[in-house]
């Protein structure tokens, strides 16, 4: 087994496991009316409950292959003292079970009968933002100490969440286009749906682009250092945060394809045109949905291995 592609993999797809955990239910809360029949496959029940079963999992498995990695064996030959001292005597160990009992929490709150569906994507998405947020104990922030940790590690916790924000909203849009495509001659309600859900991302969406761009130059202080950026390409962490740089100018452009002329444009007179509009934003969403995989998988890939400043 090939222990540092598994702990790659298992990381990106708890990335993703955790920002739709937080992200799906928040997007539908500030863009999805709380109308019966409106927006019923954003965050319904039975996905989220699927998105906490495999975020638990993902979480423990994620926590056995980083007591592998430090013991230096791989995860079949881990041997239960070096489990039970990451998992109890570490704060990777107690943020992957506060991570657990969080998402535990979502997939209960799924099944209250008695909650409204607004009153139950606010919790579901409360208790999803510290299950995305102990991941920062999982990441470099974790390793400073003093107020450069607390400010390093604080850093991590609102980058992972304006991702979250971010990448939950991508998959709520996906989920509404598809909606909106499959619902054949009658399609006027969801594309008023449509309309909606990409306005309403609009202002919440450059809040969260934001607060990626100045996090990240503060994580970029930390991990790279003044002195290292002119010799950034040549190392390999280097050259993977460039193509993440890349990648997500990519992201930014598309986002903005979509708010200033896309959008607009569902609006237009003349169903042709609308049409039109429709089928270019479902891939330009889908592209911007792709984009965002990248990236995640870049950090991935660079939360395991030793940024510059270290060395």
């Amino acid at each position: 087994m090939n222990l540092p592609a598994v702990l790659i993999t298992v990381r990106l797809a708890l990335y993703v496991d955790l920002m739709l955990a937080f992200g799906l239910p928040l997007f539908a809360l500030y863009t999805v009316p709380a109308r019966r029949n409106e927006g019923r496959a954003v965050a319904s029940r039975l996905a989220m409950s699927a998105l906490t079963v495999v975020g638990a999992g993902l979480s423990m498995l994620g926590l056995l292959l980083i007591a592998a990695s430090m013991s230096d064996v791989s995860l079949f030959d881990l041997d239960r003292g070096s489990a039970d001292g990451l998992l109890n005597g570490t704060v990777i160990g107690t943020a992957g079970k506060i991570r657990v009992v969080a998402l535990l929490m979502v997939a209960l709150i799924g099944f209250w009968p008695a909650a409204r569906r607004r009153v139950r994507c606010a919790l579901q998405s409360g208790m999803g933002a510290v299950a995305l947020a102990s991941l920062a104990w999982t990441g470099h922030g974790a390793a400073d100490e003093g107020p450069r940790g607390l400010l390093h590690l604080t850093a991590d916790i609102v980058h992972l969440l304006a991702a979250g924000v971010w990448v939950g909203a991508l998959a709520g849009l996906i989920l509404i286009l598809a909606q909106t495509h499959s619902a054949g001659s009658d399609r006027t309600d969801y594309i008023a749906l449509a309309h909606r859900a990409l306005a309403g991302f609009a202002t919440v969406g450059t809040v969260a682009v934001a607060l990626i761009v100045a996090t990240g130059l503060v994580n970029s202080w930390f991990l790279i250092g003044f002195a290292n950026i002119s010799s950034l390409a040549s190392s390999l962490y280097g050259r993977l945060l460039i193509l993440k740089l890349v990648v997500f100018a990519g992201m930014i452009g598309l986002a903005g394809l979509n708010r200033f002329k896309l959008t607009p444009a569902i609006t237009a007179p003349g169903g042709a045109l609308v049409a039109g509009a429709m089928r270019s934003i479902r891939r330009s969403v889908t592209l911007e949905a792709s984009l965002a995989l990248i990236v995640l998988g870049l950090v991935a890939w660079l939360g395991t291995l030793g940024p510059p400043a270290s060395s």
